[in-house]
């Protein structure tokens, strides 16, 4: 009697429908990055494509910090938003987080702080300043769209319509190479604010997508579920806040690593050999930069079955990873698709071989994320993700001063550390937890 029991807790979710739920969001992660390839490309036909990309990159790095505050409410509407009640609360304090977002931004768009930032905290030159807070007083409009697109994603990721995500990126990217046929056949790339309106115009597109389903979602959801416990907005931003901080700690990371590697043997070699391994490695791993939602959505009705999906699916990146950095077809890829040659090559497949550890170590650190979200432990997170920039920083600082010639593995190597004392930590938790009595 007691095994029919265990088989039955056992078999509530197939490998199907976990499949069919993770696919589409794992897809429009990889999809996301094909936008930032229409824009580059867009702003490389300029007349002056160095300082067009370099504006549009530098406004782009504050954005996409302030842009973090907004993306994390998808997780947490997805976990905490069950019925009509809850999802009011947590569309309440989506405002309050978009509106507290505009008004920073509003302040560094328009004032002096706006200019100390870009010229002297980020170095920005004279000539370079006015078209970088150009560019970023469009994309600080991106921030509200993304917010809302979050919002309405977490309502139909927790309803396993994950479909309407790829949907939302299809019609995003679309509309966007649209635009930017429409301003390549007017010859009107002459401006980095130019990729920033094409950038803000698909995450408009994305958001009314999510905003349409979302809203279809909520209208279905019971006004009051029973024994659901979110009944106040302090228990929103109790759940929210670390989550906040963990992503702000982790953002500081690469701005970190790129001023380090500026003191190595060839600083721009090593800067961007590390910039251009880690955009492949982000890549495969946007994969299985979903996988905290498959246990926020499976996990308590079945672990052992989203343990095994998720070993299932953990390997995959490691698996392409060491395809492009041992094989041909890594030095094809770079050489052909993404451009780079000669000794910029070497480094950066050889700064790719030094990320096969954070590859291992992201599927397994999303996983207990997830479960640190379904039991409402958040503030966990961001000791780990001190303790990952904590880690990386000091092992960068010692690979810099015993190996100055390292290029972008240092950065590469110091960061995969980084993970995995970040994993550690997480998995000393859970283990820690999970004895103690209930």
């Amino acid at each position: 009697m007691p095994s029919t029991k265990n088989k039955l807790a056992t078999d509530q979710v197939s490998y199907r429908t976990l499949l069919f739920f993770f696919l589409p969001l794992g897809l429009s992660a990889s999809l996301v990055t094909i936008s930032h390839v229409i824009i580059n490309s867009t702003l490389a036909r300029a007349p002056d494509p160095a300082i067009v990309i370099a504006s549009y990159s530098v406004a782009m790095s504050i954005f996409a910090l302030l842009e973090r505050c907004a993306v994390i409410l998808r997780q947490t509407c997805s976990t905490l938003v069950r019925d009509k009640s809850s999802y009011r609360l947590m569309r309440n304090a989506t405002l309050y987080v978009l509106g507290a977002i505009f008004l920073i931004s509003l302040v560094i768009a328009y004032s002096p702080l706006g200019t100390f930032i870009f010229s002297t905290l980020l170095g920005v030159s004279d000539d370079m300043l006015e078209p970088t807070i150009d560019a970023y007083r469009v994309l600080m409009f991106v921030t509200i769209f993304s917010g809302i697109r979050c919002l309405y994603q977490g309502v139909i990721i927790f309803n396993l319509k994950t479909k309407w995500l790829t949907i939302g990126m299809v019609f995003r990217l679309t509309f966007m190479a649209l635009i930017a046929w429409i301003v390549l056949a007017n010859d009107w790339v002459n401006h980095g604010y130019i990729g920033a309106y094409i950038f803000l115009a698909g995450m408009a597109v994305e958001a009314l997508v999510s905003f349409l389903e979302g809203r279809f979602i909520v209208k279905k959801l019971p006004e009051k579920k029973q024994d659901h416990p979110i009944m106040s907005q302090s228990q929103i931003f109790r759940f929210y806040n670390p989550l906040m901080i963990a992503s702000l700690i982790a953002v500081s990371l690469t701005p970190t690593i790129n001023a380090v590697l500026g003191w190595s043997t060839k600083a721009e070699i090593a800067i961007a050999s590390y910039a251009v391994a880690l955009s492949i490695v982000h890549l495969l791993n946007s994969v299985t930069s979903y996988i905290h939602q498959i246990v926020i959505n499976f996990y308590k009705q079945d672990k052992r079955a989203v343990f095994r999906f998720t070993l299932l699916v953990s390997f995959i990146p490691s698996v392409f990873l060491m395809l492009f950095a041992y094989t041909p077809i890594g030095i094809w890829i770079f050489q052909n698709i993404i451009g780079v040659s000669g000794e910029l090559l070497d480094h950066s497949i050889l700064a790719l071989r030094f990320f096969i550890l954070f590859t291992l170590c992201f599927p397994w650190i999303d996983f207990a994320n997830g479960i640190l979200m379904i039991r409402g432990q958040t503030k966990v997170m961001s000791f780990s993700q001190s303790g990952n920039v904590v880690a990386a920083v000091i092992a960068l600082f010692i690979l810099i001063f015993v190996f100055p010639s390292g290029g972008g593995s240092i950065g590469a190597l110091a960061q995969s550390i980084g993970f995995l004392v970040e994993l550690t930590i997480l998995l000393f938790f859970l283990n820690a937890t999970s004895k103690k009595p209930k």
